[in-house]
């Protein structure tokens, strides 16, 4: 099992950790902890690179792609794995993760914004760095909407409201009203720990992406277009500006 260091501290840069397994046709290794979040929930998977006297390249190898496969995140890497039992010095793409923890708190801006003020919940979404999209069963939503809502959103940027990170056991977190905004619930019943993240007198939500710690670090948000995906399905895409 893969230790998730991300979980409890988005902000953490670089780390240490041990090779627990191999896997050559992947060109992929497992490690006992990782800062390195693996995709999901629309957030894309960390990039970087893993160093070690193991490691033929002084500057170590490029960690390529990153995913969750069971208990375990590999790290798919661009050259001779490391031995299974050696250590390795793990490093994030830090400019490339922030902008996504930046994009992915302004998306739950977003969606906590809509959901408090129209009660409409998300069918979908999406990010890369500084930009998203995010999907609504949200039969009111017109164009001239749109204007209203950036505003909004980036009042509760402006209010620089704090951002906390929880892990509670299943049960005690099913019992938080709306805890899932997504109109299907994709937690697994196998899942018996729940990562909340809160944004402190706007929106809850189960999730396990990487998050800023308070709002006033997102920066502007810009509602970049829409569209309606059907009579009830509406899309808005956001851009955050880069600081």
């Amino acid at each position: 099992m893969t230790e998730l260091l991300y979980q409890t501290d988005s902000y953490l840069k670089e780390f240490d950790a041990i090779v627990t397994a191999s896997f050559p046709d992947e060109k992929a290794v497992a490690l006992d902890r990782t800062a390195f979040y693996p995709g999901g929930g629309g957030q894309p998977n960390d990039v970087g690179t893993l160093a070690g006297e193991a490691l033929s390249l002084s500057k170590g190898l490029n960690v390529m792609k990153v995913k969750k496969v069971g208990d375990e995140v590999l790290h798919i890497l661009d050259g001779e794995l490391p031995a299974v039992g050696s250590t390795v010095h793990g490093a994030i793409d830090w400019d490339r993760r922030y902008k996504l923890m930046r994009t992915h708190t302004a998306m739950h801006i977003l969606c906590g914004t809509v959901f408090r003020d129209y009660g409409a919940q998300v069918t979908g979404g999406d990010m890369e760095p500084l930009k998203g999209r995010m999907d609504f069963e949200f039969e009111r939503l017109q164009k001239e909407l749109v204007s209203v809502i950036e505003a909004a959103v980036n009042r509760e940027v402006q209010a620089g409201r704090d951002v906390r990170v929880k892990i509670l056991p299943r049960e005690e977190a099913f019992q938080i009203p709306d805890l899932i905004r997504t109109k299907i619930n994709l937690l697994p019943e196998g899942i018996q720990q729940v990562r909340t993240v809160e944004i402190v007198g706007l929106d809850l939500q189960a999730d396990g992406g990487t998050h800023v710690k308070n709002t006033a670090e997102v920066g502007k948000m810009r509602v970049a277009d829409y569209k309606s995906k059907g009579a009830i399905n509406k899309r808005i895409y956001i851009e955050v500006l880069d600081q």
